[in-house]
């Protein structure tokens, strides 16, 4: 028992290994405006901090190779005079929804979707916008199947 009164946690199995393993540099560079294919790994609705207003809150792996693996991120507010915007990104994902009431049974769907994006930067904002669907998430064979396409008859 420590201070607290709580059960201590032996961790010194772990020593060795903790000691010997290296850390690789993490690239913290901006990543410039520009057309990237992506994965949707989250989606999921949000209540924004600043504004209190509802929010889809997306995650995107980007595929690389430049930039493999980092990370951007969209939020779609939902209201009122942004539904164009919504509507056309979701659709983009092949989703089609009769109401927004229906989305938050429908964010499963979206991860592991691939799409290609384009970031653009105007003054402190940036925007992530979807330009289309390259392979859903059903479509596990899609890398293998973009190689053979590449390959003569």
């Amino acid at each position: 028992m420590n201070e607290e009164g709580t059960e201590r946690i032996d961790l010194s199995h772990l020593d060795e290994e903790y000691a010997e393993t290296e850390v690789p540099e993490q690239d913290f560079t901006p990543i410039p405006d520009g057309k990237f294919q992506v994965m949707v790994e989250r989606a999921e609705i949000v209540t924004a901090r600043s504004t209190g207003n509802p929010m889809l809150k997306w995650t995107l792996r980007i595929l690389g190779p430049t930039y493999k693996d980092r990370l951007l991120w969209k939020n779609s507010v939902l209201i009122s005079g942004l539904m164009q915007y919504v509507k056309r990104d979701l659709q983009t994902c092949g989703i089609h929804l009769q109401g927004l009431s229906e989305l938050e049974s429908h964010l499963e769907e979206l991860l592991d979707l691939k799409l290609e994006i384009t970031k653009k930067t105007k003054g402190e904002n940036e925007n992530i916008y979807f330009n289309k669907l390259i392979a859903g998430a059903a479509e596990s064979n899609y890398d293998k199947a973009s190689e053979e396409a590449k390959t003569p008859f």
